[in-house]
């Protein structure tokens, strides 16, 4: 499966900080998400495109989780060549992770 099929996602950027928030559809995921939906996860999944860290904050009491990725715009919005300087696809990049089934 992946992600998309249990969570929806937003994004927003400061500088070169990117935040993705990851929201469940159904809140009985929350649990199964919190342990396949990594800072170490997100960061491989989306490879290149974050050169810093990754820190993951979560939301228990509206089942998500905020993703804040640093080094993730090319160097922000007004410096970054990048298509996507606002980097609004990675949220679907990041709906593209697999993730087991709830068992």
């Amino acid at each position: 499966m992946k992600l998309r099929d249990f969570a929806h996602s937003r994004t927003g950027d400061k500088g070169n900080t990117l935040n993705v928030s990851v929201i469940c559809y159904d809140e009985q995921d929350y649990a199964h998400l919190l342990l396949h939906v990594t800072e170490e996860r997100v960061k491989a999944h989306l490879g290149d495109v974050v050169q810093g860290d990754v820190t993951r904050y979560e939301l228990p009491l509206i089942g998500a989780m905020n993703f804040v990725l640093r080094d993730a715009l090319g160097g922000g919005v007004t410096r970054s060549l990048a298509i996507d300087a606002h980097g609004k696809s990675v949220s679907s990049a990041l709906l593209d992770m697999k993730v087991p089934a709830r068992g």
